[in-house]
């Protein structure tokens, strides 16, 4: 019977984890299903153009949560900044032609509509609300100055590597010696979890990259290597998208301020 009880404590609390992962990955999920779906029904005829409609639609969801209280407005804070960010790489990345969005629309900048910038905020939206719904908390952080630090660097790489060498390798290592020591102590059910802080970096880098795979299949964007034809996104990219958590994790945790960080003192650098 005692063995009986635990596993169905187990099956539970792994069902409350699934509950929550959805939870925190409402605006994200909803904005793929969105975009899969419109690229399956979205008719010819329709008034407006499809990237456009999403642009309203991703507004609406965020009022939707806020007014549902789903959503905090410090997590809706989180999710303007991350679309400025992103926004602003996407103005670059498009002239540099690293891809293009091949259809229409009318509320854009350049060659960049304005939904894009919800994409980059889906995952800020994950993270913030992530922090808040499993209580994390973390030990062994590096100090705020190093993370902002390291951040901004991986920031400017992605558009300096268009012209100078690319510092991608000596961000890997820098990744790993500031955060290689952190980790993530969540709650779930009344039980802890302890995970190092690389492994969630990771794991979502694979998840963007998966989430992108269905993007370019519904043709959101496409790179230069599926405009004649689709073809799954090179599994480099997730290297991308885990660089990218690492400024969206530093980013949310400075405008949060949600962290409980501990042993600052002895990490490297300190």
């Amino acid at each position: 019977m005692t063995t009986l009880a635990a596993k169905i404590s187990t099956l539970e609390t792994l069902l409350r984890f699934a509950a929550l992962q959805v939870s925190a990955a409402v605006f994200g999920i909803a904005l793929l299903a969105l975009i899969a779906l419109s690229h399956l029904f979205w008719p010819e005829s329709a008034p407006i153009d499809r990237y456009d409609a999403l642009f309203i639609a991703a507004v609406l969801i965020q009022i939707a949560l806020l007014a549902a209280k789903w959503e905090t407005w410090d997590e809706a804070k989180v999710i303007i900044v991350f679309h400025l960010v992103g926004t602003v790489m996407e103005l670059f990345k498009t002239a540099a032609g690293a891809w293009i969005y091949p259809e229409e629309s009318i509320l854009r900048i350049g060659q960049v509509p304005l939904f894009t910038g919800f994409m980059y905020s889906a995952v800020g939206s994950y993270i913030a609300r992530s922090w808040r719904l499993y209580q994390m908390t973390l030990e062994g952080y590096p100090r705020q100055l190093y993370a902002g630090l390291l951040a901004a660097a991986i920031y400017v790489n992605f558009f300096a590597h268009h012209y100078v060498w690319d510092w991608r390798l000596l961000l890997f290592a820098a990744t790993v010696l500031l955060f290689g020591r952190c980790w993530a102590t969540i709650r779930v059910a009344n039980r802890s979890a302890r995970f190092p802080l690389l492994v969630l970096f990771l794991s979502v880098g694979v998840l963007i990259w998966v989430a992108e795979n269905i993007a370019t299949a519904a043709n959101i964007w496409l790179y230069p290597s599926q405009q004649n034809g689709w073809t799954p996104v090179s599994s480099a990219k997730i290297g991308s998208w885990f660089l990218l958590m690492i400024i969206s994790f530093v980013l949310a945790s400075t405008l949060h301020h949600r962290t409980e960080l501990s042993d600052q003192d002895d990490q490297p650098g300190s």
